[in-house]
């Protein structure tokens, strides 16, 4: 990439992203969403009680007088209850409306509203219209009850935002604590909170004791943050205020006060959930590939119907006015796939419960399909990607390297962990004495309870509890306590002292803390069980020790132990905190021990799996870059360089490197306020991508600017900071075990078990249902033809109605839609299926110029405010005539006429098969069958063409009444006789359809092999739809009392089957044809093998060591 970019490549990059900054300002001035409304933590101590008008005793909390009983009340009126308010939801007649009110069923009601009317106008002649106007509007309301019970049956029930609240608090009110709802909490309140507790609402901390609070949901940062009072203070952002406890966050140890600031939707949770809530969800891309179809279809339907029923009027039915319109009906019906909204909705409800069995569970059905469409996934890290749950990965001690899995990706030399090597007892001692965490339940296993505590003390418990001596309950019996210096943020360090004897006395004191500080207070280290000076060598392996762990991104935890001499420490020795009255130097060093919050299983081989779909996964996430960044390298996010990584490879100045040189980026979040449009285009350009430090505003905007550029863009996470993005995007995927409610209720998907690899099922799940989708449709529509032209043929030549509106109907509501319904169980149609093929929308650079050619083109078209600037939007009905007069501007058919590589649900290869090739062969076969049964009874085509034109002149002929028609022969054919070989002809052409039909089922499948063999035949779903559908349609034509509304008759010969059966092998033959002419352009939608994917297990690699940091 060139260093410099002229004006116009800078005003082409900005293109596209305009109207999105405008109307994120507009956003910004309206919602005031740009800061939280959170400011108190900023004033000292002296003025925070003053502006909360509250009696706060700063030295001793408990002494706190605190909010009066009656000025409680006072405020809870004033400001309303301390929840949370739930989403709109739209009322059950509300989605009934709205699933009716789509363009085919509005289409359907008026042309039954039409023949009814007609039917009441001219009651006798119109006798017919009783059934066909019935069945139009039945079938309408019926297509919305179908689409109305899968939404409300898929709906899923999700706890209310109210859970996130806890219950009951502790309150200081009048000086006495006392336990109240939560809800009733105001701004003033002084609350108790301890370890094991969910903040009530947002906390000024004015008192705390080794207080930590895990803010992963709110942040995403892994790590708990530690809450102190600040006297003077803290003149910073609230989420990185040192003094604020946020509502619903949990508190992972120690105890603290604070008084409340904000509650109910003005705390962080409740801005956040404002901002969710001020977010509208797109819609899905198959939505509105639907409803654009859907309006084409209906478009050349009614102008068909409009200019048949023309011709009728000054042709055959002149002077007719009635069966003008019945006529124009018959045209819109069969132009019309009634069926399709149904199908569509039942296929995509039968992927549904699928996936749910798969532990997928969609709440918005068309997001089955989305996740197959996805070109982004953006995805949050902790929680999703990694576990939230701190793990042992390395040891180090007595100059040797251990690992705490089985490795085979770990440097020479590193032994898997054993209990009996050189000093790891002592470290299990430290690790398992020197700890605060407590349990939910005692009374279980101790690998199934819930520890409660600091995440790093939580992974050094559990590794501890499966080596110590006896068990750990055992262990800690064995060797009590007798003193302890807890962790804190200016000592960085711990320090506990228990009664475990040693040679020298009773006592035996552990600290563990940073490595450096740690160190610092040794003089000693341990190996081969002796204590041996400090040296310049131990030195150098412990910083090569450090530096090998350091740069994996773990966390690095030091450790020492000092073996207390019995004389000067007896065993009733009393330690005090004061004036440092305990042991804290001439430790001997034990080792290192190294965690890290590792990848969920199964997310490796997903992340390789997506990415050789075509799929970009893009990590974003509120932690630090460099432990991000590690994660990504061990799960196949980040393989190759990014401009830091080659600096540091080859000596470079960061300045001096290339765009093109890199495939990789890590972004700072507080860089993406300022980021310029060509920037964005850098960044999105990369294959891989990771963002760090990011707040919800930031995930939000990211998504947006994925979107703007083409992307369909998925977004993964569990945490309240993750629900804007969650909603915005075009597929929102939460956790269930872990995730917040918040999450849960702006995602459009949610993973039953948390599991990330789970996505991988859906993608799959969701690229066959648009394959089987695409093909239900396409061999819906291929009845069009055969349908249509016979109409033309009624009015034009003339002949007698081969296939009247009411049969019509039952083609598409009858056979079609059990056949329909079968493609949902269709298997993908070679081994490695679709999850090798690009997606059905691919962002290229192609695709992303022309997008901002478009968007230049309408950007210099916008008008702008003369003075600041801004762009003025135009009205309603500037739009509106805009839109109408589009199609007769030059640009707009040239957008429309556009070459991409874009696959949608119905393309130009759909409609040739449907409607020209598959249509035409179909047409040809129901003409020929109606012909030759027609002949059969004595009717030569001229004899059809005179019947009709006389018909139309004076005399009605083929009803039971008419008088004999002389045939080219001369032979006299009576009415019965006229009405049996119209019958038999209507009923054959009925036949014909389903018959070449049921050979379509085989024939639309083939893309990639041939339309024989035992893939395609292996969907035995399609022989019960096709008998089904056999069954219904010889009970149609030979159940002579359905004759009188249907037609059709018993007379019918199955030797006139073989007519169709023939063109349908013909079918066959064609479309084993297609698959030879394009099976080079399907091979080049095949992704291509990327180097370096790592697809074996995870846990194999727990302490990877990447390439990059190896050279």
């Amino acid at each position: 990439m060139r260093r410099e970019i002229t004006k116009e490549e800078r005003d082409l990059a900005a293109a596209g992203y305009d109207e999105l900054e405008a109307s994120k300002k507009a956003k910004v001035e309206r919602e005031g969403l740009d800061k939280v409304d959170i400011s108190e933590h900023r004033l000292p101590s002296a003025k925070l009680a003053e502006a909360l008008d509250t009696d706060i005793d700063f030295k001793t909390p408990a002494s706190s007088n605190g909010l009066g009983e009656h000025e409680a009340k006072v405020r809870l009126e004033r400001d309303g209850k301390n929840v949370l308010t739930p989403p709109k939801k739209k009322s059950a007649f509300e989605r009934y409306l709205g699933c009716l009110l789509n363009l085919f069923n509005i289409i359907l009601i008026a042309s039954g509203v039409l023949e009814y009317i007609l039917l009441g106008v001219q009651f006798h002649q119109n006798k017919a219209n009783e059934y066909l106007g019935g069945i139009l509007i039945g079938v309408a309301f019926l297509n919305a009850a179908i689409e109305f019970y899968q939404l409300q049956k898929s709906e899923a029930i999700l706890a209310s935002f109210l859970a996130m609240i806890p219950p009951t608090c502790r309150v200081l009110r009048e000086g006495n604590i006392t336990n109240v709802p939560a809800a009733t909490l105001v701004k003033g309140d002084i609350v108790l909170i301890r370890m094991g507790d969910k903040a009530p609402a947002d906390l000024v901390v004015f008192w705390a004791n080794d207080l930590k609070v895990d803010n992963s949901s709110l942040t995403g940062e892994s790590e708990p943050q530690e809450r102190r009072f600040c006297v003077d203070g803290h003149d910073v952002r609230p989420v990185e205020a040192e003094n604020l406890v946020f509502n619903s966050t949990l508190i992972v140890s120690g105890e603290g006060w604070g008084v409340v600031v904000r509650t109910g939707d003005k705390t962080l949770i409740g801005q956040i959930a404002a901002l969710t809530g001020g977010e509208t969800g797109n819609k899905s891309p198959l939505a509105r590939e639907i409803s654009s179809f859907v309006g084409t279809v209906s478009t050349v339907a009614i102008s068909m119907a409009i200019i048949f029923l023309i011709v009728g009027v000054t042709t055959v039915y002149k002077g007719s006015p009635a069966q003008t319109v019945t006529f124009a009906v018959s045209i819109l019906v069969a132009w019309v796939p009634e069926g399709l909204p149904s199908t569509v909705t039942l296929l995509l409800s039968i992927a549904a419960r699928r996936m749910a069995a798969q532990n997928v569970l969609v709440k918005d059905l068309q997001g089955v399909e989305t996740l197959g469409a996805l070109t982004l996934l953006a995805t949050d890290k902790t929680g999703t990607l990694t576990r939230n749950q701190m793990t042992v990965t390395n040891i180090w001690s007595g100059g040797k390297m251990w690992s705490a899995f089985q490795s085979n990706n770990d440097e020479e030399g590193i032994g898997a962990f054993n209990i009996q090597e050189d000093g790891m007892k002592e470290m299990i001692a430290v690790c398992a004495l020197n700890s605060r965490i407590k349990f939910n339940k005692v009374d279980v296993p101790f690998d199934q309870r819930e520890i409660l505590g600091d995440a790093t003390e939580t992974g050094l418990s559990r590794f501890a509890g499966k080596y110590a001596e006896g068990g750990y309950d055992a262990y800690h019996e064995a060797y009590p306590k007798a003193f302890e210096v807890p962790f804190n943020s200016t000592n960085k360090w711990a320090l506990t002292i228990v009664k475990k004897a040693h040679s020298t006395g009773p006592l035996t004191a552990l600290i563990k803390g940073a490595p450096e500080r740690v160190l610092a207070r040794c003089t000693t280290f341990l190996q081969n069980g002796q204590a041996l000076p400090l040296t310049d060598d131990f030195r150098a392996a412990y910083d090569d020790a450090y530096n090998y762990m350091a740069s994996r991104g773990h966390r690095v935890i030091g450790t020492a132990q000092r073996l207390l001499d019995g004389e000067e420490f007896p065993a009733n020795h009393v330690f005090e905190k004061k004036d440092d009255r305990y042991p804290s130097q001439g430790y001997c060093f034990v080792g290192l021990i190294s965690l890290e919050d590792p990848p969920k299983h199964g997310v490796r081989e997903a992340i390789g799996t997506l990415r050789m779909a075509g799929i970009r996964v893009m990590m974003v996430t509120g932690d630090h870059p460099k432990t991000a960044e590690a994660i990504a390298r061990k799960i196949n996010l980040i393989l190759g360089d990014t401009k830091e990584t080659l600096s540091a490879k080859t000596g470079r100045p960061i300045a001096d490197i290339y765009e093109d040189e890199v495939s990789a980026v890590v972004i700072h979040g507080d860089s993406i306020d300022n980021l310029q449009g060509w920037e964005w285009d850098n960044i999105f350009s990369k294959q891989e991508i990771v963002f760090a430090r990011t707040s919800p505003q930031h995930k939000l905007e990211i998504v947006k600017r994925a979107q703007a550029l083409g992307h369909i863009v998925g977004v993964t996470g569990d945490g309240v900071n993750d629900a804007p993005a969650l909603k915005k995007a075009d597929l929102g995927i939460a956790m269930n075990i872990s995730g917040s409610d918040v999450s849960k209720e702006a995602a459009n998907m949610i993973l039953l078990d948390d599991n990330f690899a789970s996505t991988v099922k859906g993608v799959q799940e969701g690229r066959q249902i648009f394959v089987n989708l695409k093909r239900s449709i396409q061999y819906t529509i291929s009845h069009s033809t055969p349908e249509v032209i016979p109409q033309l043929l009624y009015v034009c030549v003339p002949l007698p109605l081969p296939l009247s509106a009411i049969l019509i109907l039952v083609i598409d509501l009858g056979f079609e839609l059990f056949i329909a319904l079968s493609f949902a169980w269709d298997p993908p149609e070679s081994s490695d299926g679709v999850m090798r093929l690009k997606p059905r929308k691919p962002v290229t650079e192609r695709s992303i110029s022309s997008l901002k050619k478009k968007a230049l083109r309408r950007t210099k078209t916008l008008r702008r405010d003369t003075e600041t600037h801004e762009i003025i939007r135009p009205s309603k009905l500037s739009q509106l005539v805009a839109k109408l007069r589009a199609p007769f501007t030059r640009t707009y058919w040239e957008d429309k006429l556009e070459v991409t590589e874009n696959e949608t649900l119905v393309d130009n290869k759909v409609l040739s098969y449907s409607y020209l090739e598959a249509g035409l062969i179909e047409f040809a076969a129901g003409l020929t069958a109606y012909f030759v049964v027609f002949a059969h009874n004595g009717f030569s085509p001229s004899d059809l063409q005179r019947a009709q034109k006389i018909q139309s002149d004076s005399t009605t002929y083929f009803t039971n009444s008419s008088p004999d028609f002389i045939n080219h022969a001369g032979r006299a054919i009576t009415g019965p006789q006229q009405v049996t070989a119209l019958g038999e002809a209507q009923g054959i052409v009925y036949l014909s359809i389903f018959l070449v039909q049921c050979f379509n089922v085989y024939a639309v499948k083939a893309k990639f092999r041939f339309p024989f063999g035992r893939q395609i035949m292996s969907n035995y779903k399609n022989l019960y739809g096709i008998a089904a559908g056999g069954a219904l349609s010889m009970f149609i034509v030979y159940t002579p009392p359905l004759h009188a509304v249907f037609g059709g008759s018993v007379h019918l010969s199955p030797l006139y089957w073989l007519i169709p059966i023939a063109f349908g092998v013909l079918l066959l033959a064609w479309a084993s044809l297609r698959v030879v002419l394009l099976r080079k352009s399907i091979d080049q939608q095949r992704v291509k093998d990327i180097k370096g994917l790592m697809m074996f297990p995870t846990m194999r690699t727990m302490s990877l060591r990447t390439k990059s940091l190896r050279q």
